[in-house]
């Protein structure tokens, strides 16, 4: 059975329309181990993606995502010159990781933050209970409300 996500993005770091410009990319610097588990042990290529506009005015759920490849040892933990540099991350444990991501849609009507709050269907949602997880599980009912809210239905 398919699983869904929710991934977050600060809109000036990594935005959706990067991601619609690149068509896929890595999901890299993920530096908090219960994310890192998720990425590591449980996101499989198939599966959906909420792409989550963070840190802005309303931050929104701005679109879906695919996985197209699952975990792997993410190459800036072990780079000096990275932001996301981790002096215990080695070749035999890479400490990190990561997976690659690729665009499907952009919604026509950002869902903010508010209306998720709101939406019945959503009380129980990992976002809306104040989690600061940059990647998170999304029910599949729940992707199913946010892509309809979204799709303007």
């Amino acid at each position: 059975m398919p699983r869904y996500w929710l991934f977050k993005s600060e809109p000036g770091s990594y935005s959706i329309d990067d991601l619609e410009r690149d068509g896929r990319t890595s999901w890299e610097g993920v530096r908090n181990f219960q994310a890192r588990n998720l990425l590591r042990d449980e996101i499989a290529v198939g599966e959906q993606v909420l792409f989550y506009h963070s840190s802005t005015q309303p931050p929104a759920v701005v679109g879906p995502a695919e996985v197209v490849r699952a975990g792997y040892p993410d190459p800036t933990a072990r780079d000096p010159s990275s932001r996301y540099h981790d002096p215990a991350a080695t070749e035999e444990d890479p400490r990190w990781y990561m997976v690659d991501i690729a665009f499907r849609e952009r919604f026509p009507n950002p869902v903010p933050l508010a209306v998720l709050k709101e939406t019945p269907g959503l009380e129980k949602m990992v976002l809306t209970q104040r989690s600061r997880l940059s990647v998170q599980p999304v029910r599949p009912e729940e992707f199913e409300i946010v892509t309809r809210l979204g799709r303007g239905g």
